[in-house]
């Protein structure tokens, strides 16, 4: 039994050799696709649509530097580490039972996180939002793989590979036109009033199926290995106040080094471990995952740093920022349309790596960032380029990792890719928090770090295209079908 099944788009959950029914018809599937995909859309543009609205926060909460990081990253993090937990309880205890807990938690979580006073409470909500998705989405991609078959799969699919890209862009507009308007506590509210509608609607939509004998959860597995990635994104964070040498930087990162060896010896004797760490010998998962990890790093790196540096260094509104951002969105999907078609045609190597090397490219003129830099003559066509780069290697570090391991194994590989892409995004934004932190946290107008930060950014990406001429395979991956994200 596969235990990673819900982010396994080839395979079904059951066989009648293990004694499951047949599922029970799905009442009006275009009606549940629709459904699902709004649930997982509110998922995704919570990623992105707070950037926009972070210095509005900031004035209201009077949040420093550290705690506007954590606003963005304790989402991803939570939602990434918890991700495969989810995976498990939605087969031990029903898709939609944990699909509709999911969906109950991230909008309660929503209401909290508007609500919020105080960077605490902001945080705590946000933490509660992560855990609630990494409920919600891998049962509803469950969902998705069991109620349709044959050729209404892989256009399901499709439509949910979809709302990775589409809500990345509009979640910059939706930040900007909230946060902008009726405050940045809407970009919060608005996913009230969805969630209880989808609460509401989603049951008579759902067929209850048996869920599958129970499994053992592997819960100290899930809780080292976010324990771990907290540790660590606490210590990149402190290090932009204390120093790379101060103990609040290096005790933190020190115990995120024990936590990770923890979780690597709790999982070669787990009986059902949460993550088969035998995956990373494959090299198409390894390669998969550490594009993902970078290029997902990056991105929502742009969309941080260039929040800050537009609205605290140059005076723009939310609004005015995130119409600044939507084309760089955009350029994301019309790189993964290009990507697509040249891993199948080019390969995975030349397309990995020169989708980073059109990253490297768009981001490096931006070392040189200072307070007379244009927006659009400089900063919104460079994080473009990048974007665009960054697309075609999203869709690389996907193909590469499904569609290079035999079949039984794509749902492991989908649930070790899909993990890093939450991590990496967390990894990023606390890298270059504490990269740029004498202008996120000074003066209004101070432009300090920007520059240094993109630097990191253009490095990373360098690096990144040189170990994927040596990491990433050559061949042509198989891609039969959608190769869904998150």
């Amino acid at each position: 039994m596969n235990p990673d099944a819900p982010s396994q788009p080839p395979a079904t959950p059951r066989t009648t050799a293990h004694g499951h029914h047949p599922p029970p018809a799905v009442r009006s599937p275009g009606v549940l696709l629709a459904l699902i995909c709004a649930a997982q859309f509110m998922l995704v543009l919570d990623v992105t649509v707070v950037n926009v609205a972070l210095p509005g926060m900031a004035a209201d909460l009077h949040l420093d530097r550290t705690a506007l990081t954590w606003v963005v990253t304790a989402y991803t993090l939570c939602f990434g580490g918890l991700m495969l937990l989810g995976g498990r309880l939605a087969d031990a205890l029903g898709a939609r039972r944990t699909l509709l807990s999911g969906l109950a938690v991230f909008t309660a979580a929503s209401l909290v996180s508007g609500l919020a006073g105080s960077a605490s409470v902001l945080i705590g909500g946000r933490i509660a939002q992560g855990v609630g998705a990494a409920l919600l989405s891998p049962a509803a991609l469950s969902l998705v793989t069991t109620s349709f078959h044959g050729p209404a799969r892989n256009r399901a699919l499709g439509v949910w590979a979809a709302i990775g890209g589409t809500g990345s862009a509009i979640g910059v507009l939706v930040g900007g036109a909230l946060a902008g308007g009726p405050g940045w506590s809407w970009v919060f509210y608005v996913n009230v009033p969805v969630g209880i509608a989808l609460l509401a609607a989603l049951p008579a939509f759902v067929p209850a199926r048996t869920p599958r004998p129970p499994a053992r959860l592997d819960v100290p597995g899930a809780v080292l290995v976010t324990a771990g990635t907290g540790a660590l994104i606490y210590g990149l964070v402190e290090a932009g106040d204390g120093g790379w040498g101060a103990p609040g930087t290096l005790l933190p990162l020190l115990a995120a080094v024990l936590l990770y060896a923890g979780f690597a010896a709790v999982e070669r004797v787990a009986r059902e471990p949460l993550m088969d760490l035998r995956m990373f010998t494959r090299r198409p998962v390894l390669a998969g995952a550490f594009l993902m990890l970078i290029a997902t790093g990056l991105l929502i790196a742009f969309f941080f740093l260039g929040s800050v540096y537009l609205q605290h260094g140059r005076g723009y509104g939310a609004l005015r920022t995130g119409l600044v951002f939507l084309p760089v969105a955009v350029a994301v999907g019309a790189g993964a349309h290009l990507g697509s078609r040249l891993v199948t045609s080019a390969g995975s190597r030349a397309t990995a790596v020169g989708g980073m090397v059109v990253a490297t490219a768009g981001c490096a003129p931006l070392a040189g960032l200072d307070a007379d830099s244009g927006v659009y003559g400089v900063l919104l066509p460079c994080l473009a380029v990048a974007a665009f780069g960054l697309g075609a290697v999203f869709v690389t570090a996907t193909t590469t990792a499904l569609g290079m391991v035999a079949p039984g194994e794509a749902g492991l590989a989908s649930g070790v890719v899909n993990t890093f892409h939450e991590v990496g995004g967390s990894i990023g934004v606390a890298v270059v928090s504490t990269v740029a932190a004498a202008g996120i946290g000074g003066a209004p107008g101070t432009v300090t770090g920007f520059a240094d930060a993109f630097l990191v950014l253009a490095v990373s990406a360098g690096g990144c295209a040189a170990v994927s001429a040596v990491l990433v395979p050559r061949g042509r991956p198989e891609t039969g079908g959608a190769m869904p994200l998150h």
